[in-house]
């Protein structure tokens, strides 16, 4: 079973642009995405200030967040990393098999990576992360550079949005014609 702290909150930024960004596209009715909470149990509360300080994770979490694009369903994972090198022991084997399913039923899962240290984004289609999976699997590398990353699905910001991945999203299906 999985330990939660405040440690394990760095991604909490990035979170928040995904989520402003979620509003925004809303609001202009472009999609409609949702957060998926991960289920915890608190074990240790600080009272004074109404926090949470350890909790264990109910369950595993497939995806940060689920929705749907112009009629498209779409599922994703929001990733930071702060060095060139994206270690792939950041995504679970359960990730990866629920992101399979979930194109075998018509919709699309991508990865939203989050370069820090360059304050880039990158739109991470399903197919490329499981070309670095693969390679991991067979006695490969088991990170990816980004120097192996296609220039396409980098997200440029544009438009007033945060993390403007439909643009991704768009390139994404445009290639799967």
């Amino acid at each position: 079973m999985a330990t939660w702290n405040s440690r394990g909150l760095r991604g909490s930024t990035l979170e928040e642009l995904i989520n402003r960004t979620n509003e925004q596209y809303a609001e202009k009715n472009l999609a409609l995405i949702q957060k998926i909470p991960t289920p915890i149990t608190p074990v240790r509360m600080d009272k004074e200030h109404h926090q949470i300080t350890l909790a264990y994770f109910e369950q595993r979490s497939t995806v940060d967040y689920i929705g749907a694009v112009q009629g498209i369903p779409v599922c994703f994972d929001a990733k930071e990393c702060c060095t060139d090198t994206f270690p792939l022991s950041n995504i679970h084997p359960h990730q990866v098999s629920f992101m399979k399913k979930f194109e075998e039923q018509g919709g699309v899962a991508f990865f939203l990576l989050f370069f820090s240290h360059e304050n880039l984004f990158y739109y991470l289609t399903l197919k490329k992360l499981l070309e670095f999976w693969e390679r991991m699997e067979n006695g490969g590398r088991k990170s990816f550079r980004r120097e192996e990353l296609e220039e396409a699905f980098y997200l440029p910001k544009q438009g007033g949005f945060l993390v403007p991945y439909l643009e991704g999203l768009k390139t994404d299906l445009e290639l799967r014609d």
